[in-house]
């Protein structure tokens, strides 16, 4: 199983909760994590928002009203979400979803300063030119 740290325990239950917009993962250790769609999406593994490499990331915004419309299994190690913003390309391991679980309160300080050092909202509207892409001079677009 490819990109499975051999430690992280397989999820036994994975309730999607639309209403409350979380996913309720259970794991075979024992913990449940409930992770926003927000943070999911804000934090996605694709490389649409982690971009090519450290600094490449895309600030994700607007994100906390998104929410998931398709949840889809692959293979038995992970699952790819279709978030409502027609996002879908993150592919999230069972251990990328433990991180996320695990580190949630440390993840969402680190995107209030991410969004602080920007000068960015929350809640503003993503620039939807073409995803980030083409602006700058990086090769994926991002300063």
């Amino acid at each position: 199983m490819a990109g499975l740290r051999s430690d992280t325990p397989s999820p036994e239950s994975i309730t999607l909760h639309g209403q409350s917009r979380v996913l309720e993962v259970g794991f075979a250790d024992g913990s449940v994590f409930r992770l926003p769609f927000e943070l999911m999406r804000v934090f996605s593994p694709s490389a649409e928002v982690q971009g090519h490499g450290p600094g490449q990331e895309v600030l994700q915004t607007g994100k906390r009203e998104v929410d998931i419309v398709e949840l889809e299994q692959v293979g038995n190690y992970a699952v790819k979400p279709t978030f409502s913003d027609g996002h879908d390309s993150g592919i999230y391991s069972w251990d990328y979803l433990y991180f996320l679980g695990s580190q949630q309160d440390e993840l969402w300080r680190d995107y209030e300063r991410r969004l602080q050092a920007a000068g960015a909202d929350r809640d503003a509207p993503m620039a939807a030119a073409g995803h980030g892409h083409g602006h700058g001079d990086h090769a994926c677009g991002n300063h």
